[in-house]
């Protein structure tokens, strides 16, 4: 018998090396080394220190904890992000740490003298101006070299409308700004650079990604692995059951679809390749699964924080109204891949080569614990940045007691600093891009261009709310495939959304359709970025892999549809300023039992298998079926259910006589 460890072991590939090549932030990374190198290490545990110390004993006000958060950041940034390919690999240039000082000064003159900036009301000195163009560029380039150029083209584009206004077309023009004004309101405010964005990665979204570096470290995310290996390895669908069951787990520490692909991915796209199933189909299977991660509570993804502050509704409010959603989507690509393998006649792992799903609970059950909490205490109130430093704190005690208990070097002194390093290192992304996607938003309050893209959608689909959908998500898709979730979100917060609400979409379920939407980007080609991940570990071609990513995600293009028309979906009946009135779920049963039935619909017509091979009617009648229930209804779910469990019958009893024949 083979040992429960070796199965895993032996068939993993090294995340390390995956990462570097199909990450795009990791792959980009310098290898510091020495000094500099050390010096990168003291910067990150600082800055980590500094968002610890503020979140247990109380934040600094809303200009110096921002401004020092967007140092520690554009300093990692320069240090850790060359500006091109012909740049060191190894070592930051003189330029680099020229720009550092310029981030330094420009901003730690915004920590120094808050106060009489907040006085000036955007009148502006030689001085200011000057700093505020120096902050303004130096924040293009530091996020063009972490995240890409995609987000600071778009930032430009959005500056020079600000600017060029009364040359702008029919409903997009405005009188235009001066130079000193907009320079001015983006730098000296709060809604520019330093607007939303950049406060929600200053505090939640810094402390929930220095909890899933804690985590990591603790090695919970080998535990979830071998739980979902140990769970669902023996079904049919195996392995890549394992796959949606280990990313949805890993999904609640991570918020990035290519990491989590690349994670879980080393593990079991090789077991599902083995096993029988195709290459692309096994790197596809990851994909999707690791992509769910972002819309999974109790974490989600940073967009989730920032969608708690521009609503104003408070975060457990928002996970409550993500999880039926999210449950849905993998319980979509769960039946996908069930009935995958029921058609290629595949077999699970024998039990006796599986991890002891018993076993495991006695011996790291305990690593569940900080989980647990963090949901205890967004439960009692406390603020998501309070929660996250509690359960921080909690997973280090348990940490060091199991490593007392066990006498062994689980986790040492050095994995703490690691944590606080990792933690750091892995802000920086997301606090480029809000500082970026900050100036998007400064100009979009600035001109007022947010209700006159809502104008122009809603005129455009001649105010119908199916196409107003349709139109929304063609966007969402459009600029996530270019943009970072976090900003795609932010940018469509403040244009699409005021579309969706024109029309009574439910608040939430507005901000929670754009954000799917960006989300399932990760796995819609041309830019794919978690679909190619998997790709090139399962050696399959990257196209083909990302048109059955989204094969297998359909559920994700369909399911935001049946919120966005009936919003007992999310079990939100009323949204009173932050005051969100829930559905009972005996109320919103309906709405999941359809949305179920239309999953399943959905899942039959695209792999063309119930009980067995569906011909050309039973897919249409399926497919037709599936559409149907986007609008729950007796009528359309009543068709629903027919259709589903006649074509289940007639299958039952042809198979039957053909096995009698």
């Amino acid at each position: 018998m083979t040992d429960e460890k070796d199965i895993i072991q032996k068939e993993a590939l090294d995340v390390d090396q995956l990462m570097e090549e199909f990450d795009k932030d990791t792959s980009k990374l310098r290898k510091l080394k020495g000094n500099v190198a050390k010096f990168g290490t003291v910067i990150a545990i600082a800055m980590a220190s500094f968002h610890l110390y503020t979140a247990g004993f109380g934040t600094l006000l809303s200009y110096k904890q921002r401004s020092l958060h967007i140092i520690f950041a554009f300093i990692l940034g320069l240090l850790l992000y060359p500006a091109g390919k012909k740049s060191s690999k190894e070592k930051p240039s003189i330029l680099d740490f020229v720009l550092m000082g310029i981030g330094v000064v420009v901003f730690g003159y915004v920590f120094l003298f808050p106060e009489q900036l907040a006085l000036k009301g955007g009148n502006a000195t030689t001085m200011d101006l000057v700093f505020g163009i120096l902050a303004i560029l130096l924040t293009l380039e530091v996020t063009r070299r972490v995240v890409g150029p995609e987000l600071p083209i778009v930032a430009i584009v959005f500056l020079a409308y600000a600017y060029f206004g009364p040359q702008m077309p029919g409903v997009l023009a405005h009188r235009g700004f001066s130079l000193t004004r907009i320079v001015s309101h983006m730098y000296m405010g709060l809604e520019g650079i330093m607007g939303i964005p950049l406060g929600v990665s200053a505090t939640f979204v810094f402390l929930f990604i220095l909890f899933g570096a804690f985590l990591e470290k603790t090695g919970v995310g080998k535990f979830f692995i071998d739980m979902a290996f140990g769970l669902t390895g023996h079904y049919k669908s195996g392995p890549a059951m394992t796959a949606v069951v280990a990313s949805g787990f890993m999904g609640s520490i991570s918020g990035s679809s290519v990491a989590n692909t690349v994670t879980t991915g080393a593990f079991t796209i090789p077991l599902m390749k083995k096993t029988g199933y195709k290459p692309y189909f096994a790197g596809a299977v990851e994909a999707a699964a690791s992509t769910g991660g972002q819309i999974m509570p109790p974490v989600m993804g940073a967009a989730a924080f920032i969608m708690a502050e521009f609503t104003g509704i408070p975060y457990l409010k928002i996970i409550i109204a993500a999880a039926i959603p999210a449950i849905l989507y993998y319980f979509a690509v769960g039946t996908m891949v069930h009935l995958e393998a029921s058609k290629l006649g595949l077999k699970g792992l024998p039990r006796e080569q599986l991890p002891k799903v018993g076993k495991l609970m006695l011996s790291r059950g305990y690593l569940l614990i900080p989980l647990v909490t963090i949901v205890y205490f967004l439960v009692a109130g406390n603020t998501p940045t309070l929660a996250a430093f509690k359960a921080i704190v909690i997973s280090l005690v348990i940490a060091i007691i199991a490593t007392l208990v066990r006498k062994d070097k689980s986790f040492t002194f050095n994995d703490f600093l690691g944590a606080l390093e990792a933690g750091a290192k892995g802000a920086v992304g997301v606090a480029c891009a809000c500082a970026c996607a900050g100036m998007i938003v400064g100009v979009v309050t600035l001109t007022g261009l947010g209700l006159r893209i809502a104008e122009l959608i809603v005129s455009a689909a001649g105010g119908n709310l199916l196409l107003t959908l349709f139109f929304t998500m063609i966007a969402s898709i459009i600029l996530g495939m270019g943009l970072p979730t976090t900003a795609k979100y932010i940018v469509l917060a403040t244009m699409a959304v005021p579309a969706l609400l024109k029309l009574d979409v439910n608040l939430m379920a507005a901000h929670l359709f754009i954000l799917y939407f960006g989300v399932v980007a990760d796995i819609t080609p041309p830019v794919a970025l978690a679909a190619y991940a998997g790709a090139g570990i399962a050696g399959a071609n990257s196209m083909k892999t990302g048109f059955q990513a989204v094969k297998i995600a359909l559920a994700a293009f369909i399911v935001p549809y049946i919120f966005a028309i009936d919003p007992r979906l999310i079990m939100v009946e009323e949204i009173v300023g932050s005051t969100v009135v829930f559905t009972p779920f005996v109320s919103a049963l309906p709405v999941v039992v359809s949305a179920v039935i239309g999953i399943l619909c959905l899942a039959a017509a695209v792999e063309g298998y119930l009980v067995k091979k569906t011909n050309i009617i039973e897919r249409v009648l399926l497919a037709a079926a599936a559409l149907m229930l986007l609008k729950p209804g007796l009528v359309t779910d009543a068709f629903g259910v027919v259709v589903l469990i006649g074509t289940y019958l007639f299958q039952k009893a042809s198979l039957k006589k053909a096995q009698q024949a």
